[in-house]
């Protein structure tokens, strides 16, 4: 027991001793940056906020209003450096406590202004990591400083105003010990998160007799709205656009009201829906007030500023009735006004607004005129304000500038680049407004004016365009910007195919002036073959040359005759276009297009053009486009073919037109009739025969629609069905071609031949089909003779159907008895050459048989011998006196012999000591195995 003990004290001696020397010294206190004195800033001492409430709140001290100021006061002396993330709770509910009480006691006013002034500092955080902790708390915050606009002083509002605008925008120096202020980045994040923009436009309702407030109230919705989309919704949420818009015109001598108005529907405009706001905008207290504060500014304005305020006004104008097409601007007569200012500098008027006014040359005038031409243009789509333009002669203000440009200008004229753009712009408007306006654009002489325009703009007159507007572009240095938009003013004017117009163009020489200026441009620009001098602008003003003389042409006989032979020349040109040159992206395909119908309207139905159009194989040039050419452009080829093809001369050249690989005309229909089919779902065996007799012509789309009963002036879907695709055309070209006699037809086209030669009566039959479906639908049964009609109507369709099917069958037959006849004379020909070969190595086996063995050959000359003595007329004829032998004695050969012996030797020569191999026929090629050599006898 003894020795144990021993050794349990010396075990824990040894313990004790080793933990004596790892055991690490603990620090039982920390020593601070303020104990050692080193803290930089000033220190905030705890203030109990809870006692501070208590003392508002409680009933026994609810009117010690002294202490209560006093208590506020420490408290703002305390928060001098900012607000603690922590404490914000407890500061805004001192804070509303007092709001509650200034209408009874104005004593907690100041007391609130000195919260308010404290409340504009960062707030101040304890760690990083506060941010996230007291998001919520801070966003609250910020929304309760709007909630304090309740409180009805003009002071505290502007103070509220004060602090949002520092607290966003100013960046202050703060040192307090131990807390760290927000950065500006998160103060604006909070703004967006909080309330503060709807509450702050909500309060606009309560400063209407307010101005000082209100313009600070506007100042912080302009800084607010400036640069956040966040803001700018939650504005518009709670009508912002119609609250601010409705009081731009409020008495207010410094000016800011309206311009801070106008800046921040600006704002709304960049940063927000514009959709909403051109909605909130759409009314007549609205309009009114852009009505008057643009009139004012314009007829009142002459400062730089003021100019700018108006143009601004104009785009929110622009921008309502873009988005608003029944905006009331005729109801206000805004609309009136607008046409006033945008004419009086062409058109003289007596209107007092414009008696004294006067447009300078510089920017901000420039661009008035150009917006107002711009929002007369948006106006135009009300047909209401179309007669008031007509009253105010808009048109003959806008022809004003269709003219040549003249390099001299006045010192209060435009410049020439300001001229241009003006001029340009006038003609972009004019297109719009010329359809609508026909009466005004002949009184103006429209046609006479445009016409002289084209002819400067291809005449030998030097002008260098400027080029700097969105209308001008590719213009730079030269009249293209000028003769495209004329021209796009001519396309627009002819497509409302008013026939008065349409004469008036043609009786003035439009016809021949646009061949020969398209004539002239195909010439000098080698379009077909050097396409890089030619750009999309360019391209595109051919294209709307080819238009112009299509709508000019179509319907007229006369007309036509005065397109004549130049004018084909000229569509034959631009039919000869590399089809490669379609997926350019530069607008090929729209010149090609328009090449095809300047044929159909201008050359189809003249024989004297028609003539000379296939004299230069114009019908080649469109079976050749209808080869290759995109399946859209399809359907306008077919009908310019279809109606060319009323000339009788016009059959034998489609029937002589050969394509690619020898495909003719009738070929080409047949696999378009296919593809037609195989679009819109037409059901086909495999072999491309009729799948159902009972519709034999009806697609998927079709027989999914059903029959739906309809209105008799409706038009039911099989007859639709013929306008939607082109099988209507290909069956009417094959009744010009006929259906007999057609050349390089395979027996799939014979197949498809003979659906497309029944095609009308399959599709009477699928009328009267759906006809009956559609009593049916509408449980009406015919009498009985219109019954018994509708049956063998029904059964003839039918027995069509099962007579084209059998014939059908016939034809793939016929066509799978001639591929079995084809396939046994291939492999006939495959033995006959066989036959041969072998043939070739049995005279050869022979030869070399002769050669070896003398007795053969001996025995191979007796037979030539006999053969040719078999040969001769006399049997005995080497009896006869005058017989002469001609065979060489002593010669051992089974040839004919004459003057040169043919030896044949091998061509492979093995060496001496190479022991010989078997001879193999079959193995080794005849022409390897020897070669000849010609010796001379």
């Amino acid at each position: 027991m003894a020795l144990i003990q021993q050794q349990f004290q010396t075990k824990m001696h040894h313990s004790s001793s080793e933990s004596e020397k790892t055991r690490i010294p603990l620090v039982t206190h920390i020593i601070t940056d303020e104990d050692l004195g080193i803290c930089e800033g000033a220190k905030l001492q705890p203030v109990n906020l809870k006692r501070i409430i208590k003392l508002l709140t409680d009933p026994h001290s609810l009117m010690l209003y002294e202490r209560h100021v006093h208590a506020l006061s420490r408290m703002a002396r305390h928060f001098a450096n900012g607000f603690p993330m922590k404490d914000l709770v407890q500061v805004f509910k001192i804070l509303n406590v007092c709001a509650d009480r200034v209408d009874s006691n104005p004593i907690y006013e100041q007391p609130i202004l000195e919260i308010l002034k404290l409340c504009s500092l960062p707030f101040l955080m304890e760690k990083s990591s506060d941010e996230l902790v007291y998001e919520q708390i801070v966003v609250e915050s910020v929304s309760q400083l709007g909630y304090l606009m309740r409180i009805p002083s003009s002071d505290v509002r502007k103070q509220i105003c004060n602090t949002l605008l520092k607290f966003t925008t100013m960046k202050v120096a703060q040192s307090v010990q131990c807390l760290k202020p927000t950065t500006l980045d998160y103060n604006n994040k909070m703004v967006e998160f909080s309330d503060i923009s709807e509450t702050l436009v909500k309060s606009l309702a309560l400063l209407e007799t307010d101005l000082p407030s209100k313009l600070k109230v506007l100042e912080i919705l302009q800084l607010f709205s400036k640069s956040s989309a966040k803001n700018c919704d939650q504005m518009l949420f709670v009508d912002g656009g119609r609250r601010i818009c409705s009081r731009l015109m409020d008495p207010d001598p410094s000016g800011q009201l309206l311009f801070r108005s106008v800046d921040i529907l600006w704002n709304l405009m960049e940063n927000g829906d514009k959709a909403v706001l051109a909605k909130q905008l759409n009314n007549l207290s609205c309009i009114s007030q852009l009505r008057d504060a643009f009139v004012y500014q314009l007829t009142q304005g002459y400062s730089h500023y003021d100019r700018q305020l108006r143009n601004d006004l104009l785009v929110l104008a622009t921008l309502v009735a873009t988005q608003c097409p029944e905006t009331p601007f005729v109801e206000t007569g805004f609309a009136k006004q607008l046409t006033l200012f945008a004419t009086f500098q062409e058109v003289k008027s007596h209107n007092a607004l414009v008696r004294h006014l006067k447009l300078l040359t510089n920017h901000e005038d420039f661009e008035l005129r150009k917006l107002l031409f711009n929002i007369l243009v948006v106006l135009s789509k009300d047909t209401t304000v179309v007669s008031i333009l007509s009253e105010g002669h808009l048109l003959l203000a806008l022809f004003s500038f269709v003219r040549a440009n003249d390099r001299k200008t006045g010192p209060r004229e435009w410049t020439p680049a300001q001229f241009e753009e003006l001029q340009l712009q006038a003609m972009a408007s004019l297109c719009t407004l010329c359809p609508l306006m026909l009466e005004d654009y002949m009184t103006c002489q429209g046609s006479t004016r445009l016409l002289l325009l084209l002819e400067w703009c291809v005449g030998p007159d030097e002008f260098c365009g400027q080029g700097n507007s969105f209308h001008g572009t590719s213009g730079r240095g030269s009249k293209k910007a000028q003769m495209r938009h004329c021209l796009r003013l001519m396309r627009s004017v002819v497509s409302t195919e008013d026939e008065f117009l349409l004469q008036d163009l043609a009786d003035q020489g439009a016809i021949n002036q646009l061949i020969d200026t398209c004539t002239k441009w195909v010439l000098n620009t080698a379009f077909t073959q050097r396409t890089e001098e030619n750009d999309a602008v360019e391209i595109e003003m051919q294209s709307d040359i080819l238009f112009i003389l299509s709508c000019l042409c179509d319907g007229d006989m006369h007309r036509k005759e005065l397109f004549g032979i130049q004018g084909v020349d000229m569509v034959v040109r631009y039919l000869r276009t590399d089809t490669k040159l379609l997926s350019s992206g530069l607008g090929h395909h729209k010149l090609l297009l328009a090449s095809i119908d300047c044929t159909w309207c201008a050359i189809v139905g003249c024989y004297i053009t028609e003539d000379y159009f296939l004299e230069k194989e114009g019908v080649f040039l469109l079976f050749d486009l209808l080869e290759v050419c995109p399946k859209n452009m399809h359907n306008v080829i077919l009908g310019c073919l279809l109606d060319l093809c009323e000339n009788p001369k016009t059959v034998n050249h489609v029937l002589t037109w050969r394509g690619k690989d020898g495909c003719t005309a009738s070929h080409l229909l047949c696999q378009i009739w296919r593809q037609e089919e195989s679009e819109i779902g037409v059901k086909r065996d495999n072999e491309g025969a009729i799948y159902d007799v009972h519709k034999p012509l009806m697609g998927r789309i079709q027989a999914e629609m059903g029959v739906v009963p309809m209105p008799a002036s409706c038009v039911s879907q099989a007859v639709a069905d013929v306008g939607e695709n082109m099988r209507a055309k290909v069956y009417s070209l094959f009744c010009k071609m006929g259906f007999t006699d057609l050349p390089g037809l395979t027996v799939e086209d014979h197949v498809t031949l003979t659906i497309i030669e029944k095609y009308l009566d399959f599709k009477m039959g699928e009328v009267w089909s759906e006809t009956i479906s559609e009593l049916q639908e509408e449980n009406v049964r015919p009498v009985t003779p219109d019954q018994e009609a509708i049956e063998a109507i029904s059964r003839a369709i039918e027995e069509r159907a099962q007579i084209v099917l059998s014939t059908q069958s016939e034809l793939l037959e016929a066509q799978r008895n001639q591929d079995i006849l084809d396939e046994q004379e291939f492999y006939a020909e495959i033995r006959e050459n066989h036959r041969q070969k072998e043939k070739a190595i049995a005279d050869f086996t022979d030869f070399v048989s002769r050669t070896s063995n003398f007795a053969l050959l001996k025995a191979a000359k007796d037979r030539q011998e006999i053969s040719i003595d078999a040969s001769r007329m006399r049997p005995k004829y080497k009896e006869s006196e005058d017989f002469h032998n001609t065979d060489l004695p002593q010669l051992t050969t089974t040839v004919f012999s004459g003057k040169h012996v043919t030896v044949m030797n091998n061509l492979k020569r093995a060496p001496p000591d190479t022991p010989a191999s078997k001879f193999d026929p079959v193995l080794e090629p005849v022409m390897e195995r020897r070669v000849f050599k010609h010796l001379t006898m």
